[in-house]
């Protein structure tokens, strides 16, 4: 391939990569995707995959071109080839008789896994792959981390001053960033399938942890699909001290309580306040959060965002379960009196655990950080 023709070819799966976007909020537990048909130099369909149950992004474009004949098809994810609550998109591009097909990664879905690309060859169709691989990837870290290895993918979103403290010593704790910082939160929370907090947070602070759509920041129709998938709510609670009036309760969407302990009143209660009470194994006295991850992985949860203080942060950081952690840093000092970042004793500079920057971003007055443990 000539350096024009990869030119061209990265051109529009980068355009098919933002449509993919159009589905951050709303396409759990399915990939985000995105699809650009291109006849003659010329874009003749656009589609992504909204919501799971509706048509896939190739689907979306095939109707948006009318006619898609000829026409060489940018995708982000190799279009399925079984059929679930849709038909496969194989068939629907045989169909169309795309004559190319361009693929930025294989679909690490067993059930797909290479099937799709194959179905388009014998039909006759050049399939080409790779594509601006690592920015495809980038759109579905939580589904292709589960679909390869069984267990959703976790991200640990902390906020702190510039001396990385996260609450006072009262365990006062808001607000430390700003506006923008917390709408940022909300985004992250949209995207993801469970939202998961320990029993202290849930109480101290009052939380819903739920996506407020006025909150979010973006265009207000995005925003109102993203709040009517509000994802589920996880609390670790090992000794059921929820009380039955906790705000979390008494919001749209789901709760699970995970409890490590048998008390038949305490869970009849909070289940009668709406909540669906889990009983798992304990590791030293608390939930176990390995097997708590494993469950809301059965569950189809691609992406798990933990908001929690530092003991649950620090904890999920020692048994190695973090993929990213999302670090907000203010522009403010709290003083040597107040809490740490993480719990996560460490005696030696052996012990400790480096991480990759990903990224630094401006937010607002405040600064995102984007690590990850180094494995």
């Amino acid at each position: 391939m000539d350096d024009r023709s990869l030119f061209e070819d990265r051109k529009w799966m980068q355009l098919a990569i933002d449509l993919a976007l159009g589905g951050l909020y709303t396409t759990s537990p399915n990939p985000r995707v995105g699809c650009v048909l291109v006849r003659d130099g010329e874009i003749i369909g656009r589609g992504y995959h909204l919501r799971a149950g509706e048509d896939h992004a190739e689907v979306n474009a095939i109707a948006d071109a009318g006619d898609a004949t000829g026409a060489t098809a940018y995708v982000t994810l190799e279009p399925c080839s079984h059929t679930g609550k849709t038909p496969p998109c194989c068939e629907a591009l045989i169909a169309a008789k795309v004559a190319r097909v361009v693929v930025a990664m294989t679909d690490p879905n067993p059930l797909v896994s290479g099937n799709g690309i194959k179905r388009l060859q014998d039909a006759g169709i050049t399939v080409d792959m790779g594509v601006l691989e690592a920015e495809a990837k980038a759109l579905n870290p939580g589904f292709i981390k589960r679909m390869e290895t069984g267990l959703c993918w976790v991200r640990v979103k902390l906020a702190m001053s510039l001396d990385g403290r996260t609450a006072m010593d009262s365990g006062e704790s808001q607000w430390i960033t700003g506006q923008h910082a917390r709408s940022d939160v909300q985004r992250l929370r949209a995207r993801s399938c469970a939202v998961v907090s320990g029993v202290d947070t849930v109480i101290a602070d009052q939380a819903s942890l739920t996506v407020r759509a006025d909150e979010m920041g973006i265009d207000p129709d995005t925003a109102l699909l993203a709040a009517q998938q509000q994802p589920l709510r996880v609390v670790l609670d090992s000794s059921l001290r929820l009380p039955v009036d906790a705000k979390i309760l008494s919001q749209p969407g789901n709760t699970i309580v995970m409890t490590a302990t048998e008390n038949t009143k305490a869970r009849q209660a909070l289940e009668q306040a709406g909540a669906e009470v889990i009983v798992l194994p304990a590791v030293t006295g608390r939930v176990d959060i390995s097997k708590a991850l494993q469950l809301l992985s059965e569950r189809q949860c691609n992406e798990v965002m933990v908001e929690a203080g530092a003991t649950l942060a620090g904890a999920f950081m020692a048994a190695g379960l973090v993929d990213q952690l999302n670090v907000y840093m203010a522009p403010t000092l709290m003083g040597s009196e107040a809490r740490p970042l993480l719990q996560l004793p460490l005696s030696t500079m052996a012990q400790q655990q480096r991480l990759t920057i990903e990224s630094i971003t401006p937010v607002g007055e405040d600064w995102r950080i984007d690590a990850s443990p180094r494995k």
